[in-house]
């Protein structure tokens, strides 16, 4: 999950290179964020299976998924809160 540090949106994505990945977001190679950095990595979940990782990233962009990251970020979004959704 990132974070922008221009409008505090948050980026649900997977990538089999998370390093690739974030370079690319940060350049503004990645059409869906390339308006919105720079980024902020703020969380991260590995997965050896592709399928896994694919259905945890489905589950994650959900309402549901979002309510946990929320949570399980909280720390965090106290002192970065996150843009809200309906924005």
């Amino acid at each position: 999950m990132l974070q922008s540090d221009s409008d505090h949106g948050l980026y649900i994505g997977y990538s089999g290179n998370l390093r690739r990945r974030l370079a690319e977001h940060q350049a503004g190679e990645a059409n869906a964020t390339a308006h919105r950095g720079p980024w902020r990595l703020i969380y991260y979940e590995a997965y050896i299976e592709e399928a896994d990782a694919r259905g945890r990233e489905v589950f994650l962009k959900s309402g549901a998924g979002r309510k946990h990251l929320k949570n399980q970020c909280r720390d965090f979004f106290q002192k970065h809160p996150p843009r809200s959704e309906s924005r």
